[in-house]
């Protein structure tokens, strides 16, 4: 059963409420065929009295209101008399005389008379608010999903400094220059300068292109936005786009910030290759990063960080002056830089006396962190 390993899934819980409705319709109308009773026989005022003096009217209620007799003949059948009926004391006691049980009844009131009516209400707006809420639940499902998918890493999160990135000095060196600027932006419009708009990180898979991101919000005490390039691709045509647009968007209310696009070449490869012609999602989602990024000024302090290790495949337009304008390379850690690297993944474990971390260096060339 669905629900005996976890709760009920949407769908799943969907199709129960909907069979659940069916089967309370269904039962109401078969228990309302089995107990319908037949039609009311009519009677007129004179067969009524006739009826009775020649015993075939069993019971007589007389309503007080209209005048309108109901009963039950000799043979069990319902009748009716339309015509309002004069109550008098004769036509009583003939009735009586008749062994006819003579009884009166009051007016029925509202609530008895609209009760046979509430189940239906009731199913109705039952109805009506379970369809409501399925369509509001699609068009939230649809409008969330133009919504970026970034992660935000913010001041209250554990932050990742320099100091968890071993090595890298030089790289460490080029990207200081955009914490100053994002720790103090004041100072560098004053004067006039600008901060390159885009850094992109070029290197193997592993050598902590995305933790050297982190390490620059975290130094810079500014929010982080981090997104994966693939998470902007979707099947429907302007999605892309829209996460592009929401992304920037969220950044700017929250400037200064860093947003970083990991695997970018996902989505910026070269132009006019695909099968779209041009028109694919992917290169519409390309041309909205591009006019995202010639839409802020350098002075806003939105620094737009970007990873890959295929940047052979880039579209040009990516790498021209005021986008990824600055490629800072992230080759594999040498011997001295896989040596800390090795301490700050042993760091609070518990080694062996005889484990010798600068052998294990020098024993893993070419190796990543």
């Amino acid at each position: 059963m669905p629900g005996a390993n976890g709760p009920l899934t949407p769908p799943v819980r969907r199709r129960l409420i909907t069979a659940a409705i069916v089967a309370l319709i269904v039962g109401f109308v078969v228990v309302n065929s089995l107990f319908a009773t037949k039609p009311a026989r009519v009677l007129t005022y004179s067969q009524l009295l006739h009826d009775a003096s020649s015993n075939q009217i069993n019971t007589a209620v007389i309503n007080n209101s209209n005048g309108v007799v109901t009963g039950q003949l000799a043979n069990g059948a319902a009748y009716t008399v339309n015509g309002p009926f004069p109550a008098l004391q004769a036509e009583i006691d003939t009735l009586r005389s008749s062994n006819v049980a003579v009884t009166f009844a009051n007016p029925s009131s509202l609530a008895s008379t609209f009760l046979p009516y509430l189940i239906w209400i009731l199913i109705f707006v039952a109805f009506m608010v379970y369809a409501s809420r399925q369509a509001r639940g699609q068009m939230n499902g649809m409008m969330s999903v133009g919504r970026s998918r970034a992660k935000q890493f913010s001041q209250d999160m554990p932050r990742t400094t320099f100091a968890d990135v071993a090595g890298y000095k030089g790289v460490k060196q080029e990207i200081s220059e955009v914490v100053e600027f994002l720790k103090s932006p004041g100072r560098y419009r004053t004067i006039g300068a600008t901060i390159p708009k885009g850094i992109l990180l070029v290197g193997p898979p592993g050598t902590g292109k995305t933790m050297l991101a982190r390490a620059v919000a975290g130094e810079a005490g500014v929010p982080f936005f981090s997104v994966s390039g693939s998470d902007f691709m979707e099947m429907f045509v302007g999605v892309g786009a829209s996460r592009v647009r929401d992304l920037f968007n969220t950044a700017r209310k929250q400037s200064p910030a860093i947003v970083f696009v990991d695997e970018i070449d996902s989505i910026g490869r070269k132009r006019g290759a695909g099968l779209g012609g041009g028109h694919d999602e992917r290169e519409q989602t390309l041309n909205q990063l591009l006019s995202e990024m010639d839409g802020f000024e350098p002075t806003e302090g939105i620094v737009v960080m970007a990873a890959t290790n295929r940047p052979d495949v880039l579209d040009p337009a990516l790498l021209r002056p005021g986008r990824f304008d600055r490629q800072i390379v992230v080759p594999l850690p040498d011997l001295e830089e896989r040596l800390p690297i090795l301490q700050i993944h042993t760091r609070g474990k518990p080694l062996d006396p005889t484990v010798d971390l600068a052998l294990v260096a020098r024993g893993t060339p070419g190796m990543s962190g």
